[in-house]
């Protein structure tokens, strides 16, 4: 006799709902989803708002600015919701997963007593009992680093019903982070590295592929970093990963994201010159252009070492696009420093990137720091490197008027007609008056006009004739 599916609760008891609201990266994007999945054999769905539901949880992130206030004005509301709740004799369960969760643990619940469940994001498979031991009305706390491997704990990926949502996912292969850079709380709310054996991320990927998704991005807080054990027993890196994921059948395209310039090797540089299905676009952060603050930030590589990279992986795809993360007003930077900054995004011409004004993470050296610089001096840096950023990926935008590109439709347009998708080089791509079937499927463009975030085009001539 079968044993019944865990994916399928019994129909005859009440339905539950709970709604997990994501904070931040992509990375918490994925859990949401594992953590939907571990609910399901308790017999919860989705809520489509904190109103309906009779669980809440708050996925957050500690990297933004003014993480842990967003979380508390939110819990502030639910508070209000969760008394209202009482008056009609229903019950919530209000819970906080992630890396605020990770950094605040017994604090938060002190702050906010609305508050009945606080899970780490290492534990978040222990969610179904976590949720049973506050309904029984007992606050919970779980922000250890357990022993065994959460991603084992979770259902098999044929039955994971927030596996595939569209014709992209992320997939996570790597977690933690042993870098230690002085800015950064990841070592402390994710630990150290960990990487998912090959076998077991393929069998994902597959999953993925035979549910419609074309394009997969691989995830991890250090995911060149990643050195996971292939079926050999051997420990195998991101590059070797890659090239196994792209023999995947209906897979058309991969991605990684983030990385860092220490574990650029010349494997996973190689695998940009030879794996058609990796895209030609590669995040790399830096966050400075000078090595005095290079070394403060413990980033352990200098400007000459991230341009040497830049230049063997533009010589291995050389229509590779670039893009980078920056701290602006790190304690000590001088306006040299912020100068030589600007001097090395002008000499590697970035197709987009992301910065931010620096911002004390309590925990972390850089925040007890001497030297912090007032915020306004921060916001006027910001700025002028901002205004650089945009004009090159304006520039690196409008280029792409005239050229053709593959274009994979994943998501509808505002407007009647169109479908909106996303280029090799990580662009929206806009398509007015597309053919529905379209959707999920990778189509030429020929793109008519960049802008300063995105493209517009139209078919070209060989895709609208079986348009």
């Amino acid at each position: 006799m079968s044993e019944p599916d865990a994916a399928r609760p019994d129909s005859s008891a009440p339905q539950k709902k709970i709604f997990i609201k994501t904070y931040g990266c992509q990375m918490n994007v994925y859990d949401s989803g594992r953590m939907a999945d571990v609910m399901a054999p308790e017999g919860y769905v989705d809520a489509s708002s904190p109103e309906e539901a009779d669980v809440v949880i708050l996925n957050t992130c500690h990297i933004r600015e003014r993480a842990a206030d967003k979380v508390y004005s939110e819990l502030g509301r639910l508070r209000d919701l969760k008394a209202e709740k009482a008056a009609r004799g229903e019950g919530l369960i209000v819970g906080v997963a992630g890396c605020v969760a990770q950094a605040e643990g017994a604090e938060m619940q002190r702050r906010a007593p609305v508050v009945d469940i606080v899970v780490g994001p290492q534990s978040y498979h222990h969610l179904p009992g976590l949720v049973a031991r506050a309904g029984n009305g007992s606050g919970v706390i779980e922000t250890e680093f357990p022993v065994e491997d959460k991603f084992a704990s979770l259902p098999a990926p044929e039955k994971r019903r927030t596996l595939a949502r569209g014709p992209t996912a992320f997939l996570t292969i790597q977690e933690g982070c042993d870098k230690f850079c002085t800015f950064c709380v990841v070592p402390y709310t994710r630990g150290s590295e960990f990487s998912r054996p090959v076998a077991r991320i393929a069998d994902e990927a597959r999953a993925l592929a035979d549910a419609g998704v074309r394009e997969i991005t691989l995830l991890g807080q250090n995911v060149n970093a990643y050195h996971g054990e292939d079926a050999k027993g051997r420990s195998a890196s991101l590059g070797a990963l890659i090239r196994e994921l792209a023999a995947i059948d209906g897979l058309e395209r991969l991605r990684y994201t983030t990385s860092h310039p220490r574990d650029m090797d010349e494997e996973l540089i190689a695998a940009h010159a030879e794996v058609g299905k990796l895209m030609p676009y590669l995040h790399l952060p830096v966050q400075s252009g000078s090595d005095r603050i290079l070394d403060l930030m413990n980033r352990q590589h200098t400007v000459e070492f991230y341009l040497d990279i830049i230049g063997r992986v533009r010589a291995a795809r050389p229509d590779v696009a670039l893009s980078s993360d920056f701290i602006v007003g790190f304690p000590g930077e001088t306006e040299a420093d912020f100068e030589a900054t600007l001097a090395l995004i002008r000499e590697v011409r970035f197709a987009q990137a992301y910065s931010f004004k620096y911002s004390p993470r309590p925990g972390t050296p850089a925040a007890t720091r001497d030297g912090q610089l007032p915020e306004e001096v921060k916001t006027e840096r910001l700025h002028r490197l901002q205004t650089l950023l945009n004009e090159q990926q304006q520039s690196f935008n409008e280029a792409c008027a005239g050229r053709k590109l593959p274009v994979l439709f994943d998501r509808r347009g505002r407007e009647p007609g169109q479908l909106v998708g996303r280029s090799p080089y990580l662009q929206s791509v806009h398509l007015d008056q597309a053919p529905a079937h379209f959707f999920g499927e990778i189509a030429e463009v020929e793109i008519e006009q960049g802008f300063a975030n995105s493209l517009r085009g139209r078919l070209a001539e060989s895709e609208a004739a079986f348009g």
